[in-house]
Order: structure tokens, then sequence, then C-alpha cells
């Protein structure tokens, strides 16, 4: 839940400050959700921990505030839910959704509980980064959760460390589960110049009202993974011309097409991406990994869209198996999907066969794209 911006607490609106007054600590969300405790708050409202008097089970219900606006984002927020449904939440990283109810004038969320935020979890560490270890498989379940949004035609559109929920922080290697999907919108209806997303965590093309897609995510995902491994944000600021002038520093002037033409308070100041590999030595100490992190992040965190490597690519990188070649369960299953909506699609199922393979998935892939033809689901 975007409980922070930033770094720092969402200031109190009227519609929130009600909520609190009216719901304080062992009031009844509902017919039978006890408040035991408030994990946070946003612009769209609170986020409690509750107990389920009927079954004793604690969860977390997302209040949204009466607000008009808010309460037409909520109404977006179950719909995008509705469609993830058809996703099972553990394989695909995704918080677990159990559905929604009125109190009153709100419309409540409720949603599994789970431990901590990254930012908390990050910030946990004396914001030094975490070792190499742990960013592997976080940002493994992070690839893992977008290719399965993708695979049912949704754009995150806010990915950033606060709406990424570790699962259990004991738990070794940590798991991780995307959560609040308030901005996230089907593929098809993405609007340019709409401005989604989180300062200091938003693509380009997103700051300057460019057309977007699913690589804005991309860039997003770049972003959330330099910071597990320095501890700090690349690219802050308050307001976007901050983030481009970064950019800018860093990267270079974006492209021509975008139409950006013009031209401190950095945690880290890079000329170059390739001095990340020298940053996260100097927080951490050397780590095995370490440049072929840089070299992921820098294919990850190309200006132009166009440019940026793909889901599958991330995961067939040497930085997640430097030693052979990627043969794991989040790689196959991510082909599988996109290669079944590929078939479903095509006007010859051999040809594909033959293009897309290989050849020990063919059954399986043969019988998934029937099943989706049959089924009339169709990607966008």
């Amino acid at each position: 839940v975007p409980l922070m911006k930033g770094g720092k607490q969402q200031p109190h609106s009227p519609y929130t400050t009600a909520i609190r007054k009216t719901r304080v600590k062992g009031s009844i969300l509902g017919n039978h959700y006890k408040v035991e405790a408030f994990l946070g708050e946003g612009g769209f409202g609170i986020v409690a921990k509750c107990r389920d008097t009927m079954t004793n089970r604690a969860v977390a219900i997302k209040v949204n505030k009466s607000d008009p606006d808010i309460l037409q984002q909520a109404k977006l927020e179950i719909f995008i839910l509705e469609q993830l449904r058809r996703l099972d939440p553990d394989a695909a990283n995704i918080v677990k959704w159990n559905g929604f109810f009125h109190d009153g004038e709100w419309v409540c969320l409720k949603f599994e509980l789970l431990d901590q935020c990254l930012w908390d979890y990050i910030g946990d560490r004396k914001n030094q980064g975490l070792p190499i270890s742990e960013v592997r498989p976080i940002l493994g379940h992070l690839t893992n959760a977008l290719s399965h949004l993708g695979s049912v035609g949704i754009v995150r559109a806010d990915l950033k460390p606060g709406n990424i929920m570790v699962v259990n922080r004991y738990e070794s290697p940590v798991k991780v589960r995307l959560i609040d999907f308030g901005l996230a919108c089907p593929a098809s209806a993405v609007m340019p110049g709409d401005r989604v997303g989180t300062v200091g965590y938003s693509a380009p093309e997103v700051m300057l009202g460019l057309p977007y897609n699913e690589a804005s995510d991309m860039w997003s995902l770049g972003l959330v993974a330099v910071e597990l491994g320095t501890g700090v944000p690349l690219y802050p600021g308050n307001e976007d011309y901050d983030v481009l002038k970064f950019i800018i520093e860093t990267q270079g002037q974006p492209p021509d097409h975008t139409g950006y033409e013009s031209l401190e308070t950095r945690y880290i100041k890079l000329t170059r991406l390739d001095d990340l590999e020298q940053v996260m030595m100097f927080r951490r100490g050397p780590e095995n990994g370490q440049r072929l992190f840089v070299s992921l992040i820098k294919q990850i965190l190309a200006s132009d869209a166009n440019q940026r490597i793909t889901l599958l690519e991330v995961l067939r990188h040497p930085f997640f198996n430097p030693k052979k070649k990627i043969k794991n369960n989040i790689e196959t299953n991510f082909a599988i999907s996109h290669r079944c909506q590929t078939l479903a699609r095509g006007p010859n199922l051999a040809h594909s066969l033959i293009t897309f393979g290989p050849r020990s998935h063919t059954k399986l892939l043969l019988e998934l794209a029937y099943w989706y033809y049959t089924a009339n689901i169709y990607i966008v």
C-alpha cells in the first residue's frame, strides 16, 4: 500500500481524519472486522490491520475515503483485481485479494496480511543496500509478477518499493508480492498524457506525456533494482523536472523523438550508470555479481522505451545465473504463457510451434494454445 511518497508521510486529509476518528482501535469495520492497528495511510485513505471475528484471522483492509474521485479510483482498482483473479497469487507474486464490502460511505478492500513494505525492509539495513544474494531473488519475483500482469494485459503503472510487500522478512530467500493496483490499467486503455505513478519511479515517456506501455514498468523495475542494490533512490526529486535533470546528468539527453529540450538533492551522484558498481562496492563492499547487476540495469534503464530489454530477457540475463544457462520455473512459466498466447492468435499453429519451440514443451504449448483459443481469452 502506498503509505509513503518519497519516504515522507502523506498529509492527513479531512476524509482520512474522519476515518481515523470513527474507526479507532477496537471498532468494527463491516460486520465482523475488528480494528487492531493502523498500518498506514495515503491519498486514498487508510490501511488497517483487522481481526476477522468469524475466523479469528488477521487481515489487511484498505479503507478508501469517501471523496468522489477516490471512490471512482476504488471502483477501477476492483475492476483490475477482478481481472487478476485469473492468476494464481502465489505463482504470480501478487497480493491475495478477498473481495470488498461497504462500511457506510466507505469502500473497503480485503487483502491478506503481509509483513512489511520493501521501503522498510531496505531501511532496516540502514539504507546500505542488500547483498546480491538477496537482490537476485527479489528482482526475479518482481520480474515474474510483471510478466503475469502482462499475460492478462495489465500495465502496473506505479511500481515502487512502497507498493511491494515482503511476505516474511525472516524467511530465506525472502519472498515479495505486488500490492496496491489503484493506478494499474489495461494496456488497451493507456492514455498518452496521463500522469500516473510516483515521482522518482516514473519512466521518461510518462513524465513527458508521451504514449507508454508495459515498457514503462520495466523502467520502474530498474529503479527499484538499483534501490535494492544501493539502499537509496537513483533519481529522487519532488518534481518531474528534478528527475529528468538527474536522468540527463547520468544517461544523457533523451532521444529526439521525446521532444525534451530543457534541461540538489541526489543521494548518489553519477555521471554514468557504470559507476553504480563503484557505489555498491563503497556502500557494501565487493561482491560477486555486482558487475553483472550493473550490466542488467543498463539494459533495463534505456531512456528510449523501444530499446529496453523485455521481461524474458531480464530472466535470461547472466545476472540470474552467471555460471550456466538459466533453466528455472519462473522463466519457463513466463515463456510458456507468452508462447501459448502467440499460438492462440497465430493463423498456423504448426508453424508457430516450430518457430517458438522448444520441442520438449510442444505438447503442452499446443494444449495451452487450444485452451486459450477455445476459452476466448485474448490478451491485449
